[in-house]
């Protein structure tokens, strides 16, 4: 895995999911705020559910150089796509690449694949970003009035 001076990135264990939960519960505050609802999946999924991810695929951690969780990411392979889920960087580190850093360790662990992922359609900052890193749009499900997701892929022809 990638280590610099500033944080470390690691395949998670068990004993890191508590933490990456916490962590989680933290960092999707902003997405509950965007539609004024607290009763997101991310802040209602529970420790035992994160425990059924973990088993299903590989869910990484990033630290800082005092150890604390500040970035995870979630990813399972099926049929020849990786499935990407829960990006999540603690709100003091926001800005600085983390995210890119850890959806791009992520691609080098299922090298050249499919990548899917998606994200609602009020996150601007993370369609921003899932552009800038050469995912595309292609397809959008509405859930509710409120509610609508964007499905993002990046083709084995699309990496960079």
């Amino acid at each position: 895995m990638e280590k610099t001076n500033e944080y470390r990135i690691w395949k998670a264990g068990m004993e890191d999911l508590p933490e990456i939960l916490q962590l989680q519960y933290l960092a999707y505050q902003s997405q509950a705020a965007l539609f004024s609802n607290k009763d997101i999946p991310p802040l209602t999924q529970t420790l035992d559910e994160v425990i059924e991810e973990y088993h299903k695929g590989i869910i990484l951690k990033m630290v800082n150089e005092e150890g604390m969780a500040i970035g995870s990411i979630r990813a399972w392979e099926t049929e020849g796509s990786v499935y990407i889920g829960k990006l999540m960087v603690h709100p003091n580190y926001w800005h600085h690449g983390y995210g890119t850093r850890l959806l791009k360790e992520i691609e080098l662990l299922f090298p050249r694949k499919r990548y899917e992922l998606f994200t609602s359609t009020r996150s601007v900052d993370n369609i921003r970003l899932y552009q800038r890193l050469g995912y595309r749009e292609f397809d959008r499900k509405r859930v509710d009035e409120e509610l609508e997701f964007v499905y993002m892929e990046k083709a084995q022809n699309e990496l960079n």
